[in-house]
């Protein structure tokens, strides 16, 4: 499949980076805290074969649907996060970030098990050993329908929804159906970032976000996107109206029910870190569509977003300005 001609002029990508102010977007799905060790190596412990990290700096970041949330925020539009944290220290902190960014956190409902927690140690800007502090199982009954309770009056005043899903808990089957179901009687786009747990349980979705791999795992078959006479066995599986596949170096491929597909080549300069990229996407596909784009318009322009974001460190924030300067470096002009 060749790559598509790039359609979107910089009047059209400013009217729709303008239209994202102040729209609603609701994301429901599972939020975590990121934290960073930086420090330097200088020696192999005595007690194991391992190099010891002098740790000189902490860093914490929102992660997950948390990330998609304060993405969503930097774009000017106005964000609900449902979600579910612990009473613990990365609970707290996690509440305090999203307060800082305008979001409400009481939308992200008490459970008694521990937040979601990946701690990152590096050093000399190499990442050399990540942890993870979680109980990954399905939420338990009285919790799912306080995600549901909390949800559902949110998205009758939405403008798009987000289900970002990594599989920690939040996304059960009976949250993804009433989620979706709600937004379709709503008449506003929902996106959707799945992992395998329930990854045939989204139908009804606007976009469907898997990476490549992804959806070749959940088929069980080679996806060949220079073949489209191919796909439609695939949307019926899955039911929705659009796949967007992250390919990597590529860029993404935007397919569509009827069997249009798009190749949109990549546009980052420099690839520093990709952690977050996928976040950043999702968050400006749901602002580009609750703002008017076309699902294609909303691929470009989250496309532009990812380049800018991989060339930030960890899992980073990306603005309207960015985006148009991103546009400008692209295509020769400022």
């Amino acid at each position: 499949m060749p790559p598509a001609r790039n359609l979107i002029t910089r009047k059209r990508l400013t009217t729709l980076l303008d239209g994202m102010q102040q729209k609603r977007i609701v994301v429901v799905g599972d939020a975590m805290l990121d934290v960073y060790l930086g420090g330097d190596v200088e020696r192999i412990s005595p007690e194991a074969p391992v190099p010891v990290v002098k740790v000189r700096d902490r860093r914490y970041a929102m992660g997950g649907a948390a990330n998609v949330a304060q993405n969503v925020a930097a774009t000017g539009a106005r964000v609900s996060l449902v979600g579910a944290a612990g009473s613990d220290s990365a609970g707290v902190r996690l509440r305090a970030m999203l307060e800082a960014i305008g979001a409400d956190s009481k939308t992200v409902i008490p459970t008694k098990r521990p937040t979601t927690c990946k701690t990152r140690v590096v050093a000399r800007a190499q990442q050399m050993l990540r942890f993870d502090e979680e109980d990954d199982d399905d939420l338990p009954a009285k919790e799912v329908q306080r995600i549901l309770d909390t949800l559902l009056p949110l998205l009758a005043k939405a403008d798009a929804l987000v289900l970002e899903d990594y599989n920690k808990g939040v996304l059960v089957p009976a949250v993804i159906t009433a989620a979706i179901e709600a937004a379709g009687r709503k008449g506003i786009p929902s996106v959707v970032d799945p992992k395998f747990r329930n990854f045939f349980a989204y139908r009804g979705a606007t976009i469907f976000k898997p990476n490549r791999r992804e959806l070749e795992s959940a088929l069980g078959a080679t996806v060949n996107l220079d073949d489209v006479g191919a796909l439609p066995a695939t949307f019926e599986r899955l039911g929705v109206a659009h796949l967007l596949l992250t390919l990597g170096e590529r860029g993404m491929a935007l397919v569509a029910s009827a069997g249009d597909a798009r190749i949109i080549p990549t546009t980052a300069r420099e690839v520093y870190d990709v952690v977050g990229a996928g976040d950043t996407v999702t968050a400006y596909l749901a602002t580009s569509l609750a703002a008017g784009a076309t699902p294609y318009e909303a691929a470009v322009i989250a496309n532009y977003a990812a380049g800018v974001e991989v060339g930030k460190l960890g899992a980073a924030t990306v603005t309207p300005d960015e985006i148009l300067e991103a546009w400008g470096h692209h295509n020769g002009s400022k």
